[in-house]
């Protein structure tokens, strides 16, 4: 089994990774910050717990060899390829309303809507959104465990990066192609990625 497909700058998508296969998203110019949420594909209401998973990793930078795991503490997604590391795990998704807290900018949507309209088909809503992961974004925090004012600075991926992800369960995974150009997380240019899913 293979699937690929293209998600445009701005768009988004969701579907099925079947137990063991695997989920490759690739930046394709760079520099991109890509959302992932995922769920339990056969229970919806068993979904990404980012506690949980902090506390398994030890770290608030997710890499290669950490584990996704559920409000159930189950692993959701394994991370088994990874070229950048360091994946955000405390800045959450850009909104219409957050643009316009943080940046002033009024009409500007972002990736809970894009979350909002990849989870519709399967009936879930807003309040299936929880804290999610930003791959290929850099949120630092200092020592003195503050955020920089814009929260996201430039992420360090290229072109070609991926992060690699086995699913540990048949996963209903959700990506948002971030369209963010209020922050420095997209180099204020959006850009298409590729997801390829492989057995």
């Amino acid at each position: 089994m293979r699937e690929e497909c293209v998600i445009p700058p701005a768009g988004h998508w969701s579907g099925t990774v079947p137990q063991g296969h695997r989920l490759r998203i690739i930046d394709l110019e760079g520099g991109q910050g890509v959302d992932f949420l995922c769920y339990n594909a056969d229970q919806h209401a068993e979904r990404y717990h980012a506690p949980n998973t902090l506390k398994a990793a030890l770290t608030l930078k997710l890499g290669a060899g950490h584990t996704l795991y559920s409000d159930e503490a189950r692993p959701i997604f394994s991370i088994t390829g990874d070229t950048v590391g360091g994946h955000d795990t405390i800045g959450g998704c850009c909104s219409q309303h957050s643009n316009q807290l943080l940046y002033g900018v009024e009409n500007c949507t972002g990736c809970r809507e894009n979350f909002l309209a990849a989870l519709a088909p399967y009936g879930m809503d807003r309040r299936d959104i929880v804290p999610n992961i930003n791959f290929f974004c850099n949120v630092p925090v200092d020592t003195e465990r503050t955020l920089e004012q814009t929260v996201f600075v430039p992420g360090h991926s290229v072109a070609g990066d991926y992060v690699e992800l086995e699913a540990k369960m048949n996963a209903l995974a959700v990506i948002s192609n971030c369209p963010q150009v209020n922050n420095p997380c997209n180099g204020g240019n959006p850009t298409a990625i590729r997801i390829v899913i492989s057995s």
